[in-house]
């Protein structure tokens, strides 16, 4: 079973960029297809951006194309979300998550990191 440990939020100034990491341990990596979510307060969570197991294909949510880019090193066990052009509509707590496969519903969830953005 897959742990996840989220690190990198924190305050920053609308246009400003952030980079979240999310370092994986306890099974193999690269077999998970992996996911950044984002619950915002009063609001459901949601799908910000997903990556395949070997990190070719990507997903992202409308609201973030082109400001927002998910990459994943295998040899490091790690995911990263690099956002850039933050908005304050960004601010969330941000959450990484793994699942075992493509179609499956996302397992794996880590304890999330707090995005602010102030205006």
């Amino acid at each position: 079973q897959v742990q996840l440990v989220e690190s990198g939020g924190g305050l920053v100034q609308a246009g400003g960029s952030l980079r979240l990491s999310c370092l994986a341990s306890g099974g193999t990596f690269s077999n998970y297809p992996m996911g950044w979510f984002r619950q915002a307060p009063g609001k459901e969570r949601e799908l910000v951006a997903a990556i395949a197991r070997s990190g070719g294909s990507t997903y992202y949510l409308e609201s973030v194309k082109g400001r927002f880019t998910a990459s994943r090193d295998n040899a490091k066990n790690t995911v990263y979300l690099q956002m850039n052009s933050l908005k304050p509509v960004d601010t969330a707590v941000y959450y990484c998550a793994a699942r075992d496969y493509p179609q499956a519903k996302y397992t794996y969830w880590g304890q999330g990191t707090q995005v602010t953005v102030s205006s």
